[in-house]
């Protein structure tokens, strides 16, 4: 797993409830695809038919993770990056691709992990765990100049 993953994983994790109990290894599945096949799974699955940086999917959910044994690899899920999208975002924001990637992998782990962003304080709480697990990474804030 990228060290991106793993520090999001580190950070979220105790609030994923796929894993409560678990003991085995973690799966999360990380690709890098380009923004018409984006498009089309955030059209298929999302409703919204246009590219976007990031998706994530979670893999066993509720009953499913529960029949599994404690010690079996639990799907975490995958997290899906469009690389036009991810490369305009960065010279945009006056980034370097690398550390954009990385963030946007770790916004997407989060997700799997079940942190969200759908209203202002899930937001708040989101964007505080992203900082911390970037700051450790040795990347800048990524909200720093948007927030108030």
């Amino acid at each position: 797993m990228p060290p991106a993953a793993k520090a999001a994983f580190a950070a979220g994790a105790a609030r994923c409830a796929v894993l409560s109990g678990a003991t085995g290894p973690v799966e999360i599945a990380i690709t890098l695809s380009d923004d018409a096949e984006v498009r089309v799974l955030n059209r298929d699955w999302r409703g919204k038919d246009k590219p976007t940086n990031v998706l994530s999917f979670p893999g066993l959910e509720g009953t499913m993770a529960a029949l599994l044994p404690p010690d079996a690899p639990r799907p975490l899920g995958d997290v899906i990056l469009a690389l036009e999208t991810c490369r305009r975002e960065a010279v945009d924001q006056g980034k370097s691709l690398a550390d954009h990637a990385r963030h946007l992998v770790v916004h997407g782990v989060l997700h799997l992990l079940g942190f969200d962003h759908e209203d202002d304080a899930e937001a708040e709480e989101m964007e505080a765990m992203e900082t911390a697990v970037l700051a450790g990474l040795g990347i800048a804030d990524p909200y720093g100049e948007a927030r108030p």
